[in-house]
């Protein structure tokens, strides 16, 4: 059953904010990232482990609402086994969904977030996690 255009809480938004992909402290990983957002708290810690140049695991922990937790949980799950390139290819569609549609992949777990564009005020929370990853591949 798909959630209506406009309703912010998808249920695959639902899925990931109540199982989230490796929700778990991991403060030993060989790249820990924050996501921080001083405007409501949602923080984040994203730890990231490496086989050569792709991300063998990616997980996180923290708190925030409902749409930034499962934007991180998908963020997670979609790096695993993904090199710099890949992962730079994934943030670009990722912000597809809230920028052009033409551009978006059609993969469900980002589209499920496009409908942040209608909220203002929430946007931000379904970017904090990969807007931290983009800092690390900008570098």
């Amino acid at each position: 059953m798909e959630a209506p255009k406009n309703e912010l809480y998808h249920p695959l938004i639902l899925q990931h904010n109540q199982t989230p992909w490796r929700f778990e402290k991991k403060p030993a990983a060989a790249l820990v990232l924050t996501a921080y957002n001083p405007l409501c708290g949602d923080k984040f810690k994203l730890f990231l482990d490496f086989e050569g140049e792709k991300v063998k695991t990616a997980g996180f922990h923290g708190y925030g609402c409902a749409v930034s937790k499962a934007s991180a949980s998908v963020l997670c799950k979609k790096m695993e086994g993904l090199n710099r390139a890949e992962i730079e290819e994934l943030l670009r569609q990722f912000r597809a969904q809230f920028t052009d549609a033409d551009e978006a992949n059609g993969d469900e777990e980002l589209q499920a977030f496009a409908v942040a564009k209608e909220y203002p005020g929430r946007l931000t929370c379904a970017t904090l996690a990969w807007d931290a990853v983009g800092e690390w591949i900008n570098g």
